[in-house]
């Protein structure tokens, strides 16, 4: 693990990187330039009251009062008010263009991450995290909040306040100029060094922000085998050091801005005493007059303060940057199962053929699938049989293409799965889970995510095809029932009957499933098993079967072993099979011992 502060080097950020992150942000954000283009109108109006003010100062002081015409000065003085009116508007109009420019591209950008990554396939969040995703969407989203919501407002405001105040400056002593401004080859240094320095720190912290949700996602996941396991304080204690990871990388970046902000402030300090003293020194001689070194005290004000906005502003943009990096390296990730621009519509039959199928996971160097071939005739019932890790897992993905192969082929009705638009794949084929998974929001909710425009009557009818409507219509609320994160007010054999359903809603030609009835207890076993049973009528199914009473009702049996298919036959083919590796399976059944 990288220290607190500190970042992996290839995530790290050199200023070349930096501005092509915020140049392609730039072009995300091109439908808001109007919206933008309006604020720095009243950026202008703001900073030109600004630097308008200390003038009218001088000409008070010195046509004013040292003149002693009462006229000059109320001149002076209601200039002065009208100027202050002039910022306040400025001001307030260009936080509200801005803040409104800046949210929406916010929330386009959350959809579009959003968006990208519902499209990505297995192998993705096979190398992602949760809890680093999660970051990527929030955490990282809200660090760029601040730039775009007063950032992008003050380099602007600084810039122009900057060039303008300096030249207001000159103009009126170039000497006080020249003696404030000695101090800026220290303030030259010091931020060459800072930019180094606070990209490292705030790389680290975006780092350390999704290790820490990645591990709050995941005990949270897990709560009930940590707490079934007495893993409690085991798991305090390793977030302990997470959370510790993250105090320490800003706390890094904290020292990082502290040393560099004050010595900025110094700086001013120091310009604005040597200003003082020379134009005392100035004034002493006639060279210039109170008013005009009370401006230009004024000025310095507007000059330093802006180098401390656009320091921070640094600082920020850093942070943005880093999150921008991370968020785009998202957005660049290709799904490996994806569809092309020639796709066609898969024909409406569960004939199924593997052709030399290879296939490895993304995150291993061993194969789990090797040269496998099968053919699965229309309406056939096959049962994946063998050890764990034998592959059988690893073809019932690739059947749902959930994965593609690296090697052969696979094809429904001789198209190749590949070639498939994705919407006829998941109509003719559907993958139904070894536990159902529901969504908080109603049972009509959760059936809808096979079809969204399904009617209630369609829901009905989907639930009636697996005998289960009767079941679900015994609830106060019927369909309307709220099941609650995860499905939590519904018992395992009810949400699996809810799962079972949504495969019935779409009516596939192919159903893959992972052993549905395996976690169930018995009284519930017996009602799932007759819902799948009318589920699997009339369709092509594949099993993956971890007992093998299950293997018993399927039509053929595939045995995987070592990532390759060992035997297929039926049952009384393989379990006469003298040295056979499923007459083994049959044999360890029968004497109790689990083996698959």
């Amino acid at each position: 693990m990288w220290g607190g502060g500190a970042v992996a080097p290839e995530d790290r950020l050199d200023a070349a990187a930096t501005r092509r992150v915020i140049r392609r942000a730039a072009r995300l954000g091109r439908p808001f330039r109007v919206t933008v283009l309006a604020a720095v109108g009243f950026v202008a109006m703001a900073t030109s009251a600004t630097i308008v003010g200390p003038l009218l100062v001088r000409h008070g002081i010195d046509s004013g009062i040292r003149a002693d015409d009462r006229r000059e000065l109320v001149v002076a003085i209601v200039g002065y008010v009208v100027v202050v009116g002039i910022a306040f508007v400025g001001s307030r109009g260009q936080y509200l263009l801005v803040n409104r420019a800046g949210e929406g591209f916010l929330r386009e950008l959350r959809l579009r991450l959003f968006a990208h990554i519902q499209r990505q396939s297995l192998g993705f969040f096979d190398e992602n995290k949760a809890g680093v995703l999660v970051a990527r969407m929030t955490a990282d989203i809200e660090s760029m909040s601040e730039l775009v919501q007063w950032g992008l407002l003050q380099f602007v405001s600084a810039g122009i306040l900057l060039a303008v105040a300096l030249v207001v400056l000159v103009s009126l002593s170039w000497q006080l100029t020249l003696v404030a401004l000695l101090v800026l080859p220290v303030i030259v240094v010091a931020s060459i060094k800072f930019q180094r320095d606070s990209n490292l720190a705030y790389l680290g912290v975006r780092e350390r922000v999704g290790e820490n949700l990645s591990a709050i996602q995941e005990n949270l996941a897990g709560v009930r085998v940590i707490q079934a396991s007495a893993r409690v304080h085991e798991q305090r204690r390793r977030f302990g050091e997470s959370n510790r990871a993250l105090y320490d990388a800003h706390l890094h970046s904290v020292r990082v801005s502290t040393w560099y902000f004050g010595l900025v402030e110094l700086a001013g300090v120091v310009a604005t005493a040597l200003g003082l003293a020379a134009g005392g020194w100035l004034v002493a001689r006639g060279s210039v007059s109170v008013g005009t070194v009370v401006a230009v005290v004024l000025l310095l004000a507007s000059l330093f303060e802006p180098v401390q906005q656009l320091s921070q502003l640094y600082n920020t943009v850093q942070s943005a940057a880093a999150s921008l990096h991370k968020m785009f390296a998202i957005l660049d990730t290709e799904p490996d199962v994806d569809e092309h621009e020639r796709a066609v519509r898969l024909p409406e039959t569960g004939r199924l053929v593997l052709d030399s199928v290879t296939f490895t996971y993304p995150s291993t160097s061993t194969p789990a699938l090797v040269d496998a071939s099968l053919s699965v005739a229309d309406g056939e019932r096959i049962a994946l049989v063998g050890p764990t890790g034998a592959g059988k897992s690893t073809l019932a993905k690739l059947i749902a293409r959930l994965y593609d192969p690296d090697d052969g082929s696979i094809s429904l009705g001789g198209c190749d799965l590949r070639d498939a638009t994705l919407g006829s794949l998941r109509e003719r084929v559907v993958v139904v889970p070894q536990e159902g998974f529901l969504f908080n929001g109603t049972i009509a909710d959760n059936l809808r995510l096979a079809r969204a425009s399904a009617t209630d009557d369609e829901l009905r009818a989907a639930l009636e095809r697996i005998g289960a409507l009767a079941h679900i219509e015994s609830f106060p609320d019927g369909l309307d029932t709220e099941v609650r994160e995860r499905g939590s007010r519904l018992s395992a054999g009810e949400r699996q009957l809810v799962s079972l359903a949504r495969a019935a809603l779409v009516d596939p030609a192919v159903l893959v499933l992972d052993e549905a009835t395996s976690n169930l207890d018995p009284g519930t076993e017996a009602t799932v098993e007759q819902a799948l049973e009318r589920l699997m009528e009339g369709r092509t199914v594949a099993v993956v079967a971890h007992r093998l009473s299950t293997v018993e009702r399927a039509d053929r049996i595939v045995v995987c072993d070592g990532g390759r298919i060992a035997e297929v036959g039926t049952w009384d083919e393989l379990a006469e099979r003298d040295g056979g590796r499923f007459a083994a399976l049959v044999a360890a059944w029968r004497s109790d011992r689990p083996v698959v």
